[in-house]
């Protein structure tokens, strides 16, 4: 390999949504020299976009991967979903990253949702630059982003570039820490001369750079003393300074440019090198060594036992299953075997693939801090970890968040219900936020992920790759019925004569509800012989299948006990089928005279909003016919326990998205059912008879 790890960097490029985080990785790139042209996302160029479902929405929807070359230092980059949706990938990527590149929108500045995509880099405690983009648009404003960043993300910024003019008089930057200006070409590309600080940027330069020297100075007591001795440190020592507060979390350093126009990239990319940590200052990591039960540290060094995480699966209809590993200890080669520690089971390594947006080169080793990707592994999945047999550890993943949304998946014809399964678990085996369930009480399949967005993707992607086309309508919810009041003496008689052998059963039912969370209860009480009890089963299974669809809206029924006390039979036309038609019959008009009522689910909510959405968030569970049970504080918001019934919360998750500005998360569970309403029983009750009549 020949690669000095305190020259490697594993960053990971993170921003929210249309901020242009990947037009940056394109013009990282470019600039480099990886590739000849300027890729560019909204005329669907993107090397890193290159999906079809990416390409429609000009958004990131699954990270993607490619690294370059930059003064020495090989930087290994991860380009992360920025949209809700799709945040589950970009976590799952932070896992592994050493580092952050965080893209703010100079004319917007930081949104609610940035503050969710920093919140999980601080989840990480991972080093942070933060690149004030798009400089050269219309209403961009370098100091006002500058405080957005302040109070939204509450993050100490250390500027360490000023921007030379802004909007179309946006030409470069100023180095504060070696006071120079920098005017690039323009022409995109990306190269730049040195000339002199405009006079109306002296002053501002020289408070600045006396800031970034106090801020240098604070993460050593050596450089404070000298700073309050002399008043100003050296180039290296404020390097030294800002590189130490980088690594220790104490603040971020804050650069600017335009990456369409790729102004202030190629001194970002600088920047990247100096102060984004190696996989030598991340230091050991900890995992737990399988034989003896113990937590051991590994260490990021070529000669130690192989230790990688798979964090990332991809799966393609035609070149199968590529599994991408993070490197934490060791070096990998090509035809080798390693244990995959939580199978307990060998897997052959082949050919070791660098992943270069859609495409992918084969390389012949890799060390710690890098990024590979390795082609049909036998057991392996998302969230393994592959390691030397001999050293047997398992480094921790993460699972992956409960869905906040569901819907119901109905192929359109035969064949795409016969690929249907096969279809999904490969998608799932690359999307592990995607959850798959078969509702039985309603005979749908349900689809659930994060988001509108996230399950219209999976649909398209169900077409696009494997040729099953579906449906998606929101799901039914699995009402019940049952009773309220005890019917005694319900008596049916089926007689039927059809010229030979009739049919003839009558029998004699006590109904009544058993207590909350009882199902079902048939009781054989009879006395005497009116009824042989070689029909007694036939009875049973009768009212059993007419439990399956009650009579008031055709939901099952549960909650009732059957008590079957008498009837009558006839020696030659009595048999099982009368007998069962019989029961069921006995059984719908008790059911219909036993004050019928429907159940709906409940569901256990907790929602999580800033303190100022508390108010909208518990005025709106309450039209929803919740009821808030409590409210705690956590890690600096809100969260509101609430029961709420499931029909009120279909498509909560893009409403909670519209109230709280995309800051509020919520997750769910089936609690119990209770009665529903009269009068929504009514309406209930008219839509499921006009549904059986459609």
């Amino acid at each position: 390999m020949g690669i000095q790890l305190d020259k490697v960097r594993n960053i990971a490029l993170i921003a929210h949504s249309g901020a242009g985080k990947t037009s940056l990785a394109e013009a990282m790139l470019f600039a480099s020299g990886r590739t000849n042209r300027l890729g560019r996302v909204d005329d669907g160029t993107s090397i890193l976009d290159y999906e079809p479902e990416e390409i429609k929405r000009k958004i990131t929807i699954s990270s993607a991967f490619n690294h370059y070359t930059w003064q020495k230092h090989t930087i290994h980059f991860i380009d992360t979903p920025g949209d809700d949706n799709f945040l589950n990938d970009t976590r799952m990527s932070l896992q592994v990253a050493d580092s952050a590149v965080c893209v703010i929108d100079a004319i917007d500045g930081a949104k609610p949702l940035t503050r969710k995509i920093w919140n999980l880099a601080e989840e990480f405690h991972l080093p942070r630059i933060v690149f004030i983009n798009k400089m050269d648009r219309e209403r961009a404003d370098f100091y006002r982003t500058l405080d957005s960043i302040s109070t939204t993300l509450n993050a100490r910024c250390v500027p360490i570039q000023l921007p030379i003019g802004a909007e179309d008089k946006f030409t470069g930057v100023v180095d504060l820490i070696n006071e120079k200006a920098f005017v690039f070409a323009g022409d995109q590309s990306g190269q730049y001369k040195e000339s002199p600080i405009p006079e109306d940027m002296k002053d501002s330069v020289k408070k600045h750079r006396e800031s970034l020297q106090e801020y240098a100075a604070e993460t050593d007591d050596a450089l404070v003393e000298k700073f309050l001795e002399e008043g100003t440190l050296t180039v290296a020592e404020i390097e030294k300074g800002l590189a130490n507060g980088m690594t220790t979390g104490q603040f971020v350093l804050v650069c600017c440019g335009s990456a369409t126009c790729n102004i202030g990239v190629t001194t970002l990319m600088e920047a990247v090198n100096q102060y984004l940590p190696s996989p030598l200052d991340k230091g050991a990591k900890t995992a737990l060594n399988t034989k003896t039960k113990k937590e051991v540290e590994i260490a990021p060094a070529p000669d130690a036992p192989l230790a990688a995480l798979v964090f990332k699966t991809l799966s393609d209809p035609y070149a199968g299953r590529l599994s991408i590993l993070r490197i934490y200890s060791g070096t990998l080669k090509p035809d080798t075997t390693l244990y995959n520690s939580n199978k307990q089971t060998t897997e052959r390594i082949g050919q070791l693939l660098s992943l270069e947006g859609k495409t992918q080169k084969s390389v012949e080793g890799v060390g710690p801090g890098e990024l590979v990707a390795v082609a049909k592994l036998r057991d392996t999945v998302t969230g393994d970890t592959l390691c030397t047999e001999g050293s047997p550890v398992i480094i921790e993943a993460l699972q992956p968040p409960p869905p906040v949304i569901s819907y119901a998946l109905k192929p359109k014809t035969k064949a795409d219900e016969e690929k249907i399964s096969a279809a999904l678990g490969k998608l799932k085996e690359e999307d592990n936020a995607i959850l798959v369930t078969r509702n039985e009480a309603t005979r749908e399949t349900i689809l659930s992920g994060m988001g509108q967005i996230h399950i219209e993707v999976v649909a398209e992607k169900l077409k696009r790759k494997y040729n099953v086309d579906v449906n998606l309508t929101l799901p039914k919810v699995p009402y019940k019925e049952a009773i309220r009041k005890t019917k005694q003496g319900v008596v049916y008689r089926h007689k039927k004569q059809t010229g030979g052998a009739g049919q003839f059963a009558e029998v004699h039912f006590d109904i009544s509800p058993l207590p909350q969370g009882g199902s079902f209860e048939f009781e054989n009480a009879l006395t005497g012989m009116n009824v042989p009890r070689n029909f007694v089963p036939a009875v049973e299974k009768g009212i059993q299948e007419a439990m399956q669809a009650g009579p008031l809206a055709g939901y099952p029924v549960v909650g009732v006990k059957v008590r079957f006390y008498d009837g009558k039979s006839h020696e030659v036309d009595s048999s099982e089928t009368a007998f069962k038609i019989a029961a069921i019959q006995c059984f719908k008009k008790g059911m219909l005279e036993a004050m019928p009522i429907l159940l709906e689910p409940i569901m256990s909510m907790t929602i999580l909003v800033p303190d100022d959405c508390m108010g909208d968030v518990i005025g709106d569970i309450n039209s929803r016919r919740g009821k808030v049970i409590g409210v705690e504080t956590r890690s600096g918001v809100q969260a509101i326990l609430a029961h709420v019934p499931m029909v009120e919360v279909l498509r909560y998750a893009s409403e909670l998205t519209s109230m709280t500005a995309g800051r509020g998360t919520f997750s769910m569970e089936f609690l119990h059912y209770e009665e529903v309403p009269a009068h929504l029983t009514e309406k209930i009750v008219a839509a499921a008879k006009k549904e059986g009549e459609a």
